[in-house]
This record gives structure tokens, sequence and C-alpha cells, in this order.
């Protein structure tokens, strides 16, 4: 073939390097729009999740702020007031060490809790016998106020770490129990069938059958649980404690510092906020992925 021939067959010289230089740029351009759109939704759903709560707060925060001037009182103070002694407690690290030290009291006693709960929630949701057996327990569990496991512990256990690690445990376990139990009764009879028939040593079914299974039913229990915790943390802590969040509030109430009491309650507030967004949130996506996959 002559030369003319394969021009004409070809295309000139250096144009099918020109066309894929072309289309190789047509391709990056076509995926930076493609990331810009995807970074433009991102940026929209975020907007729209986020405006709700803004606005929320927003009018809470001008609400008190009016109702501040308005009584003009000491026991009302005012936002800048209150966000002045937040700024001191964090910057001066206060915060962090307090927060800490009643983070790791919750987490004792919520592990604690969970310990229980997994083989009493098992049993009962495969056992209508161990069900009405369990079942005042849990009851009573749900009807006692946090205040009394608080003083209960504090009487029993005194100034130690035992008494807000078991007020916890006590506050935390029926609605862990609960969560549990619907877990497996939601669980296929076929499987449950299947763990009966093979006989399974009990630690291998709970390691390797019941976990896997309930991981997002436990997941669910242990946001509810934390709210809970919490709660009873601040009660035994104020009570019986020399240290943590619940001392700091009884110590500001002793002086009428009102602006100390709300400053550590929103320190305590953002603190679970960043574990509800940045540990049980995720968690929870991860644990119902599952879900979005079946419904396609």
């Amino acid at each position: 073939m002559s030369s003319e021939d394969a021009i004409l067959q070809n295309g000139r010289p250096g144009q099918s390097s020109q066309a894929g230089r072309i289309d190789h740029g047509d391709r990056s351009g076509g995926g930076a729009s493609v990331r810009r759109n995807a970074v433009s939704w991102r940026l929209r759903a975020f907007v729209v999740r986020a405006w709700p709560p803004v606005v929320f707060f927003l009018l809470l925060t001008a609400t008190w702020e009016a109702m501040a001037v308005w009584l003009h009182s000491p026991l009302v103070p005012g936002c800048g007031a209150i966000l002045r002694e937040l700024v001191e407690i964090v910057r001066s690290g206060f915060a962090f060490s307090e927060i800490g030290v009643t983070f790791l009291r919750m987490s004792l006693g919520f592990l604690l809790a969970l310990l229980f709960a997994l083989p009493v929630g098992i049993l009962t949701a495969v056992s209508r016998t161990a069900e009405r057996f369990f079942e005042p327990g849990v009851i009573l569990g749900l009807t006692v106020p946090g205040l009394v496991w608080a003083l209960l512990c504090v009487i029993w256990f005194g100034v130690s770490l035992a008494s807000p690690v078991v007020a916890v445990a006590l506050g935390v376990l029926p609605a862990m129990v609960i969560s549990v139990h619907q877990g497996v009764r939601s669980l296929e009879h076929e499987r449950v069938e299947m763990v009966r028939v093979f006989r399974l040593p009990p630690a291998l079914v709970l390691r390797k059958v019941w976990l896997p299974l309930l991981y997002s039913f436990i997941v669910s229990g242990c946001r509810i649980g934390f709210s809970i915790a919490w709660k009873v943390i601040v009660l035994v802590e104020i009570f019986g404690m020399s240290d943590g969040v619940g001392y700091q509030l009884n110590s500001k109430f002793s002086t009428q510092d009102v602006e100390g009491v709300i400053a550590w309650t929103l320190a305590f507030w953002i603190a679970m906020l960043v574990i509800e967004h940045g540990v049980f949130r995720p968690l929870e996506v991860h644990a119902n992925r599952w879900k979005r996959g079946n419904t396609r």
C-alpha cells in the first residue's frame, strides 16, 4: 500500500493521536462534571438536613435572650454570660477532664448492662418460661426512677467507682434487655430451629449466630441506653462523687451560679452530640446496610 493510500485510510498524520487526546479530554471533563455534581448534591443534602435544627437553636437562643432582657435577673443570665462561662471551662481544659471521668463511668456501667442484657434478652425470646420469669424484673426496672438507683448505690457502695457503674447498669439494663428480646423475636423461625437441631455450643451460637444478627438492634438499644445512662450518672455524681459533670453541676447549684449550671450542661450536651454523630450514627448506618441492599 502506498503512503497516499495509508493517509486516506487512516487520516492525516497525527490525526488519530489528536482524536485520542480529544476523547481523553472529554472523558476527564465528564469525570470532573460528575464530581462537581456529586459535591453539589452532598452540599444540598447537608443543607436540607442541617437547616431545621439550626433554625430551632436560633429561635431558642433568641427566646432565651429576650426572656433574660425582659426579666433582668441573675437567675436568668443572658446568652453572652453563658457563652463566656462555657468558653472558660473549655479553654482551661477543665471540661474535658470532667467529661472524660463521667464518660468512663458511663461506659463501664454500660458494658456491665450489656453483659447481662445479651443472655437475658436472648433467653426470654427463645423461652416462654424465661420470659415470664424475667418479665416482673424488667417492668420493675423500667418503672424505678434513676434517682432511686443513684441513692441506693451511693448507700451501698459509698464514694467509689462501683456506685456510678452499678447505678448506670441497673438503669440501662431493662431497655437493653427489651432491645435484644425484640431483635431475637424478629429473626426467622428456621434459623432458630437450625440452632436447636444441630445442638451447637452456647458460646459458639452467641458469637456466630446471635451477635451478628442482633447487631442493628444492639446499636439502637445502645443509643437509647446511653441517653438513660447520662441521667443516672449525673445523679450519682451529685450525691456521692467528688468529680465529674454531676459534681460540677451540684457545685454551681450550691453557689446559685446559673451561668455555670447551663454552661456545664451545654458542654456535656455537645460531647453527647459528638458521640451520637461520630459513633452511634455511623454504627447504625453500618448495621442497617443490609436493609438497603434488600430493598433494591
